[in-house]
């Protein structure tokens, strides 16, 4: 691939980028540039952090990067998610590798590291970059980045909690992270890893690579919460489940601010399957193939797309995208007994 395809490729995988030039001086430069995303195993994974995942990090592979997951289970125990149970926590982080692999992330490139060994490992590198981030920075400052653990800095929070953004900050110079490829909700902590490089005089800022952050089910949801089970499709939904939750979902005609079925058809279903396929009888229009978003868009606006043919279309697609999640979980006895596990737990803020 050329540099301007690399670069078109990572690009394209980002809401924001900062900064587009550094992304392609680093891809001109660095034939193999490490790509980080650092995921709290804290319940069963939604279609934006599995399917929009795994479209995010081929393409990142593909353009010739190296990814580093980081499973942040200590960073999950720190935030009491799964209960503050560290060992529910990593049954859970198992569960969400499973997934990737049954959707089809392509692995060769991509490498999962759990915080609690490597950080147990190589303390001595850690910690020290741990509290020099940590005295660089007024608590305000600190405060400020709690959002990024879903948190506000008006909640009542736990010491761990305060904790946690320095830590995370420290993640990216710790695994030698030279794209930061997570949600634009991580901003804020992104921004603060490259103030720290400009306090230590470091030339290389990590560029931050934010992807769109899927809206749940509901009306007015910005974001997924796997809190509220019909606010989100999970990778392992049954076909019914798929049905039942896209026919309940909010999708007025003619209107396509806020609205999480077009949303899906943007980011999720036109991205993997090249098209968004309609059935419907010839009176009502025939049937009708989409090969981008602004069609689907257009027709949506115009009211010559209802949702009585988009809900069931969009069902289709994400049924054909997960069945193989569901295969593999049917029929892989190990996945299986994972799964049964973790469907036990309750899930906590």
């Amino acid at each position: 691939m050329t540099l301007d395809e690399r670069y078109e490729l990572c690009r394209s995988v980002g809401e924001e980028c900062i900064q587009e030039a550094e992304l392609r001086n680093l891809l001109d430069k660095k034939p193999v540039p490490v790509c980080y995303d650092g995921f709290e195993p804290s319940g069963r994974m939604h279609i934006a952090q599995g399917v929009m995942k795994c479209l995010n990090v081929n393409k990142l592979t593909k353009a010739g990067c190296h990814f580093k997951f980081w499973v942040a289970d200590w960073f999950a125990l720190m935030n009491n998610k799964m209960g503050g149970d560290l060992k529910k926590i990593q049954k859970v982080g198992q569960y969400m590798v499973e997934v990737w692999k049954a959707v089809g992330m392509d692995l060769s490139r991509v490498e999962f590291i759990w915080s609690s060994e490597e950080i147990n490992k190589r303390g001595h590198e850690y910690w020290p970059l741990v509290l020099d981030i940590a005295r660089r920075n007024k608590l305000a400052r600190i405060l400020r980045c709690t959002q990024i653990m879903g948190r506000s800095e008006t909640d009542e929070l736990a010491a761990s909690q305060i904790f946690y953004p320095v830590m995370q900050c420290a993640d990216i110079f710790f695994l030698g992270a030279d794209i930061c490829q997570l949600g634009v909700d991580q901003r804020k902590v992104n921004m603060l890893a490259r103030e720290y490089c400009e306090d230590i005089k470091r030339k290389n800022k990590p560029v931050i690579l934010s992807h769109h952050m899927l809206m749940g089910l509901k009306q007015g949801q910005e974001k997924m919460s796997k809190s509220d089970p019909e606010s989100a499709i999970f990778m392992e939904d049954s076909e019914a489940d798929v049905n039942v939750k896209l026919k309940k979902a909010y999708c007025p005609p003619g209107i396509v601010e806020g609205n999480p079925c077009l949303e899906y058809i943007k980011y999720v279903v036109i991205p993997w399957c090249g098209k968004f396929s309609v059935t419907r009888t010839e009176e009502n229009g025939g049937d009708k193939d989409y090969l981008a978003y602004e069609e689907v868009e257009a027709d949506f606006l115009a009211e010559a797309l209802h949702p009585g043919d988009v809900k069931p279309a969009l069902a289709r697609h994400l049924n054909q995208i997960l069945q193989p999640v569901r295969d593999h979980f049917q029929n892989n006895p190990e996945a299986k007994k994972l799964l049964d596990t973790i469907k036990k737990y309750k899930v906590t803020k």
